[in-house]
């Protein structure tokens, strides 16, 4: 399956090549709940920015190990390149994943999904 998805604007727009998560994931860390995304996770892979990284801005916190994207001109939380962290917050030290706001994707109500909370307050 194909997704497809963009900011507000439409200056930063995605291909992903998978399937939307049964589950999608709620952080309660200080940035994710304050921008509200509801992430769904993939492989470096599956992923492609598919507009001109040209309006992409970035910003890290704390310990800089996630890129977290946003688009400059609208202002939208568009995915994060992180560590692949497991539930209890360790790490390989290797393995990276791709967090895609699902709330951006094409055709899909976000609002509708089922979401699993994972407690980032008190991982990170």
């Amino acid at each position: 399956m194909t997704i497809m998805g963009s900011c507000h604007c439409g200056k930063t727009a995605f291909r992903i090549e998978g399937d939307i998560p049964a589950k999608l994931t709620r952080c309660t860390c200080s940035l994710c709940s304050k921008r509200g995304v509801l992430w769904a996770y993939y492989q470096p892979s599956q992923f492609q920015v598919t507009t001109p990284l040209t309006d992409d801005a970035t910003y890290r916190w704390n310990t800089k190990l996630v890129a977290h994207h946003f688009c400059s001109q609208c202002g939208c939380a568009t995915f994060s390149d992180s560590p692949a962290f497991e539930p209890d917050g360790s790490w390989d030290k290797s393995t990276r994943r791709i967090g895609v706001n699902a709330r951006l994707f094409d055709n899909f109500d976000a609002a509708a999904a089922s979401v699993e909370v994972i407690d980032g307050k008190n991982l990170w």
